[in-house]
């Protein structure tokens, strides 16, 4: 288990800036949180990754599915695959394990419905573990999948 790190207001608050626009020099980001820049270049290894968000209407992955799966057997091994493949099907662009009904909860973006087609009949078939599957096509996005919305936990 990794060591969770202390996070002070400045911290804070730099985080706050960077999860909205990564892109501002260091010097801007230390104006607004009353840091040097040589605080603000810091690495503490909190921030893990620098993406670009692409609009899917342009790019060719203008449909959303969540897609509800319910597996043959809830044992570890076989969930333990099943969750390893995921990994190499580019339509999935998110992935949760979950308790209740399902087992799992895919965020899946395509181009066409035979694009999904073709997904579920190679990713979600029962030679896969899969007992059965729920689709749900996203009509219209109300709150957007952004990891800056995600809160920093207070310290203790």
């Amino acid at each position: 288990m990794r060591k969770k790190i202390d996070l002070d207001d400045f911290d804070r608050r730099l985080l706050d800036e960077v999860r909205r626009d990564n892109q501002q020099p260091a010097r801007i980001l230390a104006d607004k949180v009353g840091l040097s820049v040589s605080a603000v270049l810091r690495q503490d290894r909190v921030i893990v990754a620098d993406r670009a968000m692409i609009d899917p209407a342009l790019t060719g992955s203008a449909l959303t599915m969540h897609v509800l799966i319910k597996m043959r057997q809830a044992g570890a091994s076989t969930m333990d695959a099943f969750a390893r493949t995921l990994a190499h099907h580019r339509e999935v662009t998110g992935a949760w394990d979950v308790t209740g009904d399902d087992d799992f909860v895919l965020k899946v973006q395509v181009g066409s419905m035979q694009e999904y087609d073709r997904f579920t009949r190679r990713a979600l078939s029962e030679d896969q573990g899969v007992h059965s599957f729920k689709t749900l096509i996203t009509i219209r996005t109300i709150v957007e999948d952004d990891a800056s919305r995600r809160p920093i936990l207070p310290l203790d």
